[in-house]
């Protein structure tokens, strides 16, 4: 056995998930004795069996990687309940296995996953697709890169039709509800140190909002996240914002992406020049626009 069949036969007994007693399973995902791979590759001790010495490792591989995804999908979690979260992180993780260095990226496949799954989610499909997609926005715009700001002031420096960059963090999300806020007040709740009583009380709330949430029909909802200052924030903009940063996104100049976001429209052209000088004022104090194509463009 050369080393990278060794490597492979340990990755496998390693992350085939671990039984109902969260113990080493009896067979591999391929089907095959896990004692059998095992004493293949592991030599047991005077203490401890081959089995007994890989179950180490697996348990704690699986139990740190269950914990991270229930950190970084906290919004989900409450959306489907803990037992169907925890069945539905098994699921998608025996499926679809880390394959990264970093345990950032085990969300990653995880909203196509869930639409070829939906017996996941159901009967709250799309709610829990919203949730999923906003918490891995979160997540990207974390450490995506920053590049240099451009300022309103150099933005009316460009010309009449300039094409703007968005920052690369910039994240732009069409959703079927609003579950900004719910996620946010999730999360603030989870993080709350207080006593039993309290923590019953929290619950309590949660639980009803998210009723409320269930039971309510969709209303899109379109949401920038953003960095700034290393923190991540929602900001709910109005459709035709949306749809205007997005042609921007897709490299559309000025004036074809206010085209794009107004066309049509029953607002006179006053009233749409002053939304969008209002909203590129805000945009730019807030640094969505990134400078580092104009800067090339000078070299």
């Amino acid at each position: 056995m050369n080393l990278l069949e060794l490597q492979r036969r340990f990755n496998e007994a390693l992350t085939t998930p671990l039984n109902s007693e969260e113990g080493i399973c009896d067979r591999t995902s391929g089907g095959e004795s896990m004692q059998a791979v095992v004493e293949g590759i592991v030599k047991p001790n005077d203490r401890l069996s081959s089995v007994e010495r890989v179950e180490i490792y697996s348990r704690s591989y699986w139990f740190r990687i269950l914990s991270s995804l229930n950190e970084d999908f906290v919004g989900l979690r409450a959306v489907v309940g803990d037992r169907k979260f925890d069945a539905l992180a098994e699921a998608y993780l025996a499926e679809k296995p880390s394959r990264s260095f970093s345990l950032r990226n085990l969300g990653s496949r995880l909203e196509s996953w869930l639409r070829a799954n939906p017996e996941y989610t159901s009967p709250h499909e799309q709610l829990a697709l919203d949730m999923v997609r906003l918490e891995w926005a979160d997540i990207e715009c974390f450490d995506a890169p920053e590049e240099p700001t451009l300022k309103l002031t150099e933005i009316q420096g460009l010309g009449e039709d300039p094409a703007l960059r968005l920052q690369p963090h910039i994240q732009l999300l069409d959703l079927n509800f609003p579950i900004d806020n719910l996620l946010l007040q999730i999360r603030e709740e989870n993080d709350e140190e207080s006593d039993e009583a309290s923590n019953t009380f929290s619950e309590r709330r949660s639980r009803s909002r998210l009723k409320s949430v269930r039971k309510s029909k969709p209303k899109p909802t379109f949401v920038v996240v953003h960095r700034t200052d290393y923190l991540v924030y929602f900001k709910r903009v109005a459709p035709e914002a949306f749809l205007l940063l997005s042609a921007l996104r897709n490299g559309k100049t000025l004036s074809e992406a206010i085209d794009f976001a107004f066309n049509p429209s029953t607002l006179p052209e006053s009233k749409i020049t002053e939304l969008v000088q209002g909203w590129f004022a805000d945009w730019a104090e807030w640094g969505w626009f990134s400078g580092k194509k104009v800067e090339a463009c000078n070299i």
